[in-house]
């Protein structure tokens, strides 16, 4: 598997020749003009991961893409005649080309009481690597690879480093980091996996825009 980050929550995720991308924010634009997109996943609606002006340059390069996503963010992209999608949610699962791809969780996580409460849908792709989004939620099933959400105004630290001993993937990365300036992100790079590492997680540093193998 091969991993490129854009930034923040965007990455593209190659595996056994299909090219993923999920959540196209409205923090980053690279990936407005990456072409032979397979699949374009998305979690929730909440615009640092959808970001529909993103999701249409995509599109005009990428006129073949299907769109995975959950029921809420496939109603947006209805009003906007975006019809090529498949609804995959928790508990279902989808195969493309002999990748699998599985929803975990139903709900984001609380920022506080209902603001910002949407669905949540985090996604394992290729039995391999899980990205949660904007939620804590265990899939109770073995992650090899973990994309683990380190700032936000919906967690702490503290909830990540105990997700990931819950999860114990073999190795993880930082996602959800797009609000950080360098020394933010560095101060995540180092303290989660001094850690983590002492439970034989490892940390991989995703430089932007260099792709990383797994």
């Amino acid at each position: 598997m091969k991993i490129t980050k854009y930034g923040h929550c965007c990455l593209l995720v190659e595996e056994k020749g299909v090219r993923v991308l999920t959540d196209p924010g409205s923090y980053t634009t690279t990936q407005n003009e990456v072409k032979n997109i397979d699949v374009v996943l998305i979690t929730h609606e909440h615009g640092d991961h959808f970001h529909i002006e993103s999701v249409k340059e995509i599109l005009k390069s990428n006129p073949e893409t299907l769109i995975v996503t959950n029921n809420a963010v496939n109603e947006l992209l209805k009003k906007e005649n975006i019809l090529n999608t498949k609804i995959v949610e928790d508990g279902e699962s989808f195969e493309y080309k002999g990748i699998k791809l599985s929803g975990y969780g139903k709900t984001h996580a609380i920022i506080y009481q209902e603001f910002g409460s949407v669905e949540n849908t985090g996604y394992m792709i290729g039995e391999r690597l899980y990205y949660p989004a904007d939620a804590f939620h265990n899939p109770q099933v073995p992650v090899e690879i973990l994309a683990l959400p380190v700032a936000g105004p919906w967690m702490k630290i503290s909830e990540a480093i105990d997700f990931a001993l819950e999860i114990k993937p073999k190795k993880y990365f930082a996602v959800h980091d797009g609000g950080l300036n360098e020394s933010g992100r560095g101060v995540g790079n180092r303290v989660v996996p001094s850690i983590l590492q002492k439970h034989d997680i490892e940390f991989v540093n995703l430089e932007i825009n260099t792709e990383t193998e797994f």
